[in-house]
């Protein structure tokens, strides 16, 4: 933005360009490398303490074998490395194509095989109850509900130890790391993907609600004006100029709804995460890397799994794809339940006039998932809407919000 005499101007100061990609594979494996790498050192500089988080899969080994070589060479080590689980979370785990392993075996398996001195972090159904709130004023909106919570009371604890973190976020928004790049109907499914079964998800709210803002009319709207400004290769074939635009619908939306989310939980606790997988430098170079290139191995992010190969033990290059770690804890979902319910039955929730009280009254009372399958992104089933309508209700009460 600039201001002057003669008013404000605002103009957009980076955007991606669409080129034809000149490098063959030896070359582009070597080049994603020396991005990453060189990204890597340059967001380690910082005069106080810095570590990175580990969940055991690529990019966050990545990142920790980068940085863990860097420390001792540069006799900065032991580099400290943290990570997140749930208790009896061991006791409940169930695999799903979205999360489909638990991370503590391979966090174990990189802190060891890099020196790093690493910190296993445990969060209580209690805790994640208690941090909805916070994590609301945190963001400043209701957000991803004990995703968001989690990850609040996980950056408290870094903060005890370190000042600067470094995240893997943006791997899989750069690379192609989400089930909706590689499956067909997803990735032909003509909206956002992490919001299909629009029709499913409104029953949740009121009709008057739905009738006055009309979701799915302005999800098109919102859709059809981000594919229209995706920079365009002239010549792309048909099935690469969709995965094009795919992977803009997750720069400009799902990429920066995570940023947002990592900052504003992270900043609440005086902890600065820096994310090296979005140097500008790298993006720019695997924005073009055609789509046969980037899943060389029959693998999803297969070049950068090539990048890596020569650093990170043979079982880390091949694990699938794994999320953040959310909680199973059944007690979770029984907590979030009573909570709605008491919502429901309080007169003076400002909450109750923009939901379906009965159906969300059936699903907190059911004691069940709301959902088999994620309503938001790849870890919001069940538990997480419920305790999503808990955040909206603190929202509305905490900001004083009045509907007109």
């Amino acid at each position: 933005m600039t201001l002057s005499p003669d008013g404000t101007k605002i103009r957009r100061y980076w955007r991606l360009e669409s080129l034809e990609h000149q490098d063959d594979l030896a070359t582009t494996v070597s080049t994603v490398r020396q991005l990453l790498e060189d990204s890597i050192h340059r967001q380690l500089v910082a005069d106080v303490p810095v570590c990175t988080l580990l969940s055991g899969g690529l990019d966050s080994s990545a990142l920790t074998a980068f940085a863990a070589i860097f420390f001792n060479r540069e006799g900065r080590g032991p580099l400290h490395t943290f990570s997140i689980d749930y208790v009896d979370n061991d006791l409940h785990f169930n695999p799903s194509e979205f999360e489909p392993t638990s991370d503590s075996p391979w966090v174990r398996l990189i802190s060891e095989n890099f020196g790093a001195l690493h910190h296993f972090f445990y969060v209580d159904t209690p805790q994640l109850i208690d941090s909805l709130k916070p994590a609301v004023l945190a963001r400043d909106l209701p957000g991803m509900a004990d995703i968001d919570s989690s990850l609040l009371l996980f950056c408290r604890e870094i903060k005890k130890k370190a000042t600067v973190a470094q995240s893997g976020e943006c791997a899989d928004e750069v690379f192609g790391g989400y089930p909706w790049y590689h499956r067909e109907e997803t990735l032909n499914g003509n909206t956002f993907p992490w919001l299909r079964n629009i029709r499913q998800r409104l029953q949740f709210y009121s009709p008057e609600l739905v009738d006055l803002i009309q979701p799915e009319t302005y999800i098109a709207r919102r859709y059809e004006e981000t594919l229209a400004e995706v920079p365009r290769l002239p010549g792309e074939d048909s099935v690469e100029a969709r995965r094009r635009e795919m992977f803009y619908l997750n720069f400009m939306w799902f990429m920066a709804t995570l940023l947002d989310r990592k900052d504003r939980m992270s900043m609440a606790c005086g902890l600065e995460v820096r994310v090296p997988f979005c140097d500008h430098r790298l993006v720019e170079y695997v924005w073009n890397i055609p789509w046969e290139m980037k899943t060389c191995d029959g693998m999803e992010k297969g070049i950068l799994r090539r990048a890596l190969a020569d650093i990170l033990p043979e079982p880390i290059l091949k694990r699938k794809k794994s999320p953040y770690p959310k909680t199973h804890n059944p007690n979770y979902l029984a907590a979030v339940s009573e909570w709605v319910t008491e919502i429901l039955h309080d007169s003076s929730s400002p909450l109750r006039p923009l939901i379906n009280t009965a159906v969300v009254c059936q699903a907190a009372e059911s004691g069940s998932d709301a959902f088999d399958r994620p309503w938001f992104g790849q870890l919001m089933t069940g538990p997480q809407l419920l305790a999503f309508l808990i955040q909206a209700d603190i929202w509305l009460r905490e900001y004083r919000v009045t509907i007109v």
